[in-house]
């Protein structure tokens, strides 16, 4: 949930570019400037399964000079989280079969008819399928004159619910799980790494409107990443953390969605609960956003029951 609370300074990051974070899994450090996400490269006997694509040819290269300076194998298979531009427009330049939800294959085959240019930019963000955020970050990305070269690509092999790929002595569960920040939003679980890969489901709604949370959907996601006997937690635009971090850090956040859904629409009185709840005077102040979110879903939803 980083990236919805604030934006880590490149100097305050402590960890390596790229990193092993369990015996079989590789990953590539999310950078926040072009809003790049982790991508991963879990590897088992037979296959190499890519998670991510990563949001531009040159992202890709960059995490496919790591894995061959590594001698790591080349990914032959890619799963996506969901649609979203920073983890699917490089899907070209890796050139793999690729596995997403069903969900996830009809946006991007929507968006792989477009000619990409400045014009289709304003033209999504009126349409609120992307945000001006998004159109500055794909700008800075591709550059103005290199727009026309972005070109997104429809998925291989789609699923409904759920999907194991086994990639000998490794395998990789795929849940659809939904949720505010994208309907197609999913989770990846790698047992034998005890190693789970939230995407972005976590974080607010992006699109479509004013950055939104509802409460009950925020309380199921954490309640099915909490099922999962998993000791490494990774989210697209955080760093990955142990069972205990994890747990730690969104605890604030699971408060407060608890005193939305209890609570209503009241600002004035969630912040008062919540500091209550957390002995603080004051909220950081990524929790007092976090709390316009939940109001802001108030006002879309309606109520707080709403997904």
């Amino acid at each position: 949930m980083v990236e919805w609370r604030k934006k880590p300074k490149k100097e305050d990051e402590s960890v390596s570019y790229f990193e092993r974070i369990s015996p079989h899994i590789d990953i590539m450090h999310a950078e926040h400037e072009t809003d790049r996400p982790i991508l991963a490269a879990v590897q088992g006997r037979r296959r190499t399964l890519l998670i991510d694509a990563g949001n531009s040819p040159k992202h890709a290269a960059l995490f496919r000079a790591y894995l061959r300076e590594q001698n790591c194998p080349e990914p032959d298979l890619l799963a996506l989280t969901h649609w979203h531009w920073d983890h699917t427009f490089a899907m070209s330049a890796w050139g793999v079969p690729a596995v997403a939800h069903h969900a996830t294959a009809q946006m991007l085959a929507r968006l792989a008819r477009l000619h990409w240019s400045a014009e289709t930019l304003r033209e999504l963000e009126n349409e609120r399928i992307i945000s001006d955020r998004t159109v500055a970050d794909i700008r800075l990305e591709y550059k103005e004159e290199s727009l026309s070269a972005i070109a997104v690509v429809e998925p291989d092999i789609s699923f409904q619910d759920r999907l194991t790929l086994d990639l000998g002595g490794v395998t990789c569960e795929i849940l659809h799980v939904g949720g505010d920040h994208s309907v197609d939003c999913c989770y990846l679980y790698v047992p034998e790494d005890r190693t789970l890969f939230l995407g972005d489901a976590l974080g607010p709604s992006v699109y479509g409107g004013p950055m939104a949370y509802t409460s009950a959907s925020f309380l199921r996601l954490m309640t099915i990443a909490e099922d999962y006997d998993a000791e490494v937690f990774v989210e697209s635009h955080g760093k990955p953390l142990s069972r205990a971090d994890f747990l730690a850090e969104l605890a604030p956040y699971k408060q407060l969605a608890q005193l939305a859904g209890q609570i209503g629409n009241d600002r004035d009185k969630l912040a008062a609960e919540l500091k209550n709840c957390l002995g603080a005077e004051e909220l950081p102040a990524d929790l007092e956003r976090s709390i316009d979110f939940f109001i802001a879903g108030f006002a879309d939803a309606g109520d707080s029951t709403s997904t």
